[in-house]
């Protein structure tokens, strides 16, 4: 009876970190000493394994349908009641994609009947497209209020910071145990839809629109990164005015890379030759600390909407380019 609750136990450890608690109550609760040191052997020989494995990630999201349909209805009532999606058919065409099959082998055209079911009009001078920068993003989204990110579609809403993946064998559906790292596979279920989310998004990018790059960092614009092989690749010069560049930096610097220097001009030339206008802005974005912005001190509450400071003149680098016939 211990054995089969210490295999047990040990799976449960495997499958999600939070369950160590559990485990280490009951080790408590062991006073056979010989008992207490064979589970302590054990355990650390599980989670050597665990941590040793190559391939090792956390399992699907525990809940995971209740999350995403959840989220589904709360964009519908709550975050954007203008619009309307059927939140069980979007589900369905999802599980139809990903489980009873490799969770290495699951295609971006798998999920097209999902993706159908999610189709949505964006308003056009209000797309912003970043690498690097989430957590600034995040914040400067929050405080412009006039900018769409892939977050902010129904998709990107629903799926945000999710893990899945499914099994092959029988009806099993999805696999709760351990799913395998990006890395480690060439059609990642979590990847692909990710990737054909930031396809859609870019090729329906039209007017002006803004990319956000830091320019704290070396290769602020990297062509390995999502924005930069895929969402990059899939705008389209003819429904794009331009291209404005913005590079933030964090705030104590260092200032690494900027419109003039850097991998920034990789990005400027291959805007260029594609025919895209662009202008380019430095600002220097300097954002409250947490502690501040967390503070009871009514003084500083009194400057929360003043995230973020802008000097008064930018340093602005405006070209244009010819466009080009892209038939």
């Amino acid at each position: 009876m211990f054995c089969f609750y210490l295999i047990s136990g040990i799976k449960i450890l495997a499958i999600h970190n939070k369950r160590i608690y559990i485990l280490q109550q009951t080790y408590t609760h062991m006073h056979n000493r010989k008992v207490r040191l064979l589970f302590r052997m054990t355990l650390g020989f599980a989670m050597l394994l665990f941590v040793m494995d190559p391939t090792a990630e956390f399992g699907t999201t525990l809940n995971l349908k209740q999350i995403v349909t959840g989220r589904c209805y709360e964009y519908v009532t709550l975050v954007n009641p203008s619009s309307w999606f059927d939140c069980e058919e979007i589900w369905q065409e999802f599980e139809k994609a990903v489980v009873r099959r490799s969770s290495c082998n699951i295609r971006v055209k798998d999920y097209k009947r999902m993706f159908r079911a999610t189709a949505q009009i964006l308003p056009c001078d209000q797309f912003l497209f970043w690498s690097k920068t989430r957590d600034l993003m995040h914040s400067y989204v929050a405080v412009t209020q006039s900018f769409w990110t892939l977050e902010n579609t129904l998709v990107g809403f629903m799926f945000n910071d999710l893990i899945w993946c499914g099994q092959e064998e029988g009806e099993r559906g999805f696999d709760y145990h351990s799913c395998p790292e990006w890395s480690t596979c060439l059609n990642h279920p979590v990847f692909s839809l990710w990737k054909q989310a930031s396809q859609n998004f870019a090729a329906a990018a039209c007017g002006n629109i803004t990319v956000l790059l830091n320019g704290s960092i070396h290769h602020a614009f990297n062509q390995e990164s999502m924005f930069g092989s895929v969402e990059l690749d899939n705008l389209n010069p003819r429904m794009v005015s331009n291209v404005h560049i913005n590079v933030i930096y964090n705030l104590d610097g260092p200032f690494v890379e900027s419109c003039t220097r850097g991998s920034i001009l990789r990005l400027i030339e291959v805007l260029e030759t594609r025919g895209f206008h662009w202008t380019c802005t430095e600002n220097d974005m300097y954002i409250q600390q947490k502690e501040e912005m967390q503070s009871p001190d009514p003084e500083s509450r009194d400057h929360e909407n003043d995230f973020f400071v802008f000097p008064e003149e930018e340093n602005q680098h405006d070209k244009q380019a010819t466009t080009v016939d892209m038939d």
